[in-house]
């Protein structure tokens, strides 16, 4: 638990609001820990999302189903936060399914400690703020690179930013979230390995300075 607490005090220092010594003494009195063995679910679709997760170890994966298919939403792992976000903030059953891809430890804090936190401590709204813009920015990147890039281009820009995916996320998952075909990113894979198949450089990649 202190390893969570320095992280969120980072935050909230990063922030220009240190984390109080009565926020903190408030955090170890509510935060509590699960575990989940790989495969298991943390969050099955018509469930509400009663809790907010920090990941201490172990890999995430959310998806939600569309026309009887899977549609991988993210994948978080140590040191990332998640949430059911439409679940978790009106407290009404979701659509999100969350599961192990590994065996993994969990931090959480219930809603209504969430929401007492806000009320009562202005560093913890530093905390909430900052993680919300991260994620936010994370997930308007890739609204955007799915709309704005190639399929192969995709590929690239997560080899770049989140390259230990395409070895622990199944490739039927990495497709989905990627929106293309599970042979597509195979076909894909397959040019990286053998680089005489691609013309395309590392420092060509989207992004990349």
């Amino acid at each position: 638990m202190e390893e969570l607490l320095s992280f969120l005090n980072a935050v909230a220092v990063s922030g220009g609001w240190p984390l109080s010594a009565r926020c903190l003494d408030r955090l170890r009195a509510v935060i509590k820990s699960t575990t989940l063995k790989k495969e298991e679910y943390l969050l099955s679709a018509g469930q509400v999302c009663s809790n907010i997760y920090f990941i201490q170890t172990g890999l995430l994966k959310c998806y939600y189903m569309l026309h009887n298919k899977k549609v991988s939403d993210w994948f978080f792992g140590p040191n990332e936060t998640v949430v059911s976000i439409d679940s978790f903030y009106d407290q009404t059953p979701g659509i999100d399914y969350m599961q192990a891809l590994k065996d993994s430890r969990l931090f959480y804090i219930s809603y209504e400690e969430y929401d007492h936190l806000f009320r009562t401590f202005v560093e913890f709204n530093v905390v909430g703020r900052i993680l919300t813009n991260k994620y936010l920015r994370v997930w308007h990147v890739h609204a955007r690179n799915i709309r704005r890039l190639t399929k192969y281009e995709r590929y690239l820009y997560l080899l770049e930013h989140q390259p230990d995916l395409i070895n622990d996320v199944p490739v039927q998952d990495v497709a989905s979230y990627l929106d293309m075909a599970p042979a597509t990113l195979s076909r894909m894979r397959g040019r990286i390995v053998n680089p005489s198949r691609s013309t395309r450089r590392r420092s060509d990649i989207p992004g990349r300075k």
